[in-house]
């Protein structure tokens, strides 16, 4: 298209970031052309703390649970660097009881608005999309961004941590790396100016300490509907009349504590250790709860008549199944989206 304009011309070119294509097309493009930068070129946002995990690559879709699990108000946008990445993510996070979407440029544009409504009325929790996609979000009160994935260009880092830390508010920008990735953490903090802290995942216990006393918080700050409580208040008082107030207190902690105790009291360290060089492929084996390799002799491939036409997106569709066939998010295996209709398979036992 530019080849083809007249030489005499005057040509202005936009961009949050100045990736190496848009450097190619001045150069080739313009004649002794100006670069103007609105703020400080590549410095991070004061606001955001920068902290780095190490893991092995089978360990990163755990560790971005244990990150989730360990911060109870997390409201965060995940970033992965293709659309396939963004899929599988958001889907592994949805059987697993996790409230999260994904957000790529398959969507529609209806598609797109549906999801990022939900994310600014928080109806979502986690935010899975990639850097296209993410362009030009705006959501106040965004605690973390997670990389899931480092971004190919330097550049883009700035632009994923700007989601946090607005308006005068904290935040937290976490990447999840291998081993043989720590030499570009040192080159992004040598670009954006600011040292990242190197930080331990934490343990399963800590993760059922956190939680409890997140509960703890919110009962003791809910604000009670006296009008729509009293009614019931006697014959609660009637339930507990046997048990002391230490006792309630213990069995109501406890239901919290031990579901997630269940889970986590075996939990491995998915910290890497210095011996750890480092393993080909990022996506590789998951551990922890949601890490199956899928058997695809295990399951049926059911056709629904819906797709994106009808702006379902996969995480609509895995809802859709699992609410109105009475079966849980583990019991699904790949959804393939199209356009007026889908596939989407289920273990056999279950069909």
């Amino acid at each position: 298209i530019l080849s083809t304009t007249p030489d005499d011309k005057k040509t202005w070119l936009f961009s949050a970031t100045m990736p190496p294509e848009v450097r190619r097309i001045a150069k080739n493009y313009m004649e002794n052309p100006v670069e103007l930068t609105m703020g400080t070129k590549n410095t991070g946002n004061v606001n955001i703390e920068h902290e780095y995990y190490v893991v092995r690559a089978r360990d990163k879709y755990a560790a971005l649970k244990r990150i989730v699990d360990f911060n109870p108000e997390i409201f965060a946008v995940v970033f992965c660097k293709t659309k396939m990445d963004t899929q599988d993510v958001a889907e592994h996070l949805i059987k697993d009881g996790y409230n999260a979407d994904s957000l790529h440029g398959d969507l529609s544009q209806q598609q797109r608005d549906k999801v990022m409504q939900r994310f600014r009325d928080r109806n979502m929790q986690l935010l899975i999309a990639t850097d296209v996609a993410a362009r030009g979000i705006d959501v106040s009160g965004v605690t973390h961004v997670i990389n899931y994935s480092l971004p190919d260009e330097i550049e883009s880092y700035t632009h994923r941590s700007g989601r946090t830390g607005r308006a005068g508010k904290t935040g937290i920008s976490i990447c999840i790396i291998n081993s043989k990735e720590t030499g570009k953490i040192r080159q992004i903090e040598r670009i954006i100016g600011k040292q990242f802290t190197k930080a331990e995942l934490p343990t399963g216990f800590d993760v059922c300490e956190k939680q409890l006393f997140s509960l703890i918080h919110k009962v003791h700050n809910v604000e009670v509907n006296t009008d729509q409580i009293d009614q019931y208040i006697p014959r609660i008082m009637d339930e507990f009349a046997e048990l002391s107030k230490e006792d309630i207190i213990k069995k109501f902690a406890s239901l919290e504590f031990n579901r997630f105790l269940d889970y986590y009291s075996n939990a491995p360290d998915l910290n890497a250790s210095a011996d750890d060089r480092g393993e080909r492929g990022e996506r590789g084996e998951r551990g922890e709860r949601g890490g199956r390799n899928f058997d695809n002799s295990n399951y049926t491939r059911l056709f629904i008549n819906v797709g994106s036409v009808d702006e379902f997106t996969r995480g609509d569709l895995l809802g859709f199944v699992c609410n109105n066939g009475k079966i849980s998010g583990k019991s699904v295996g790949k959804i393939d989206l199209k356009g007026v209709f889908s596939f989407i398979e289920v273990e056999n036992d279950t069909v």
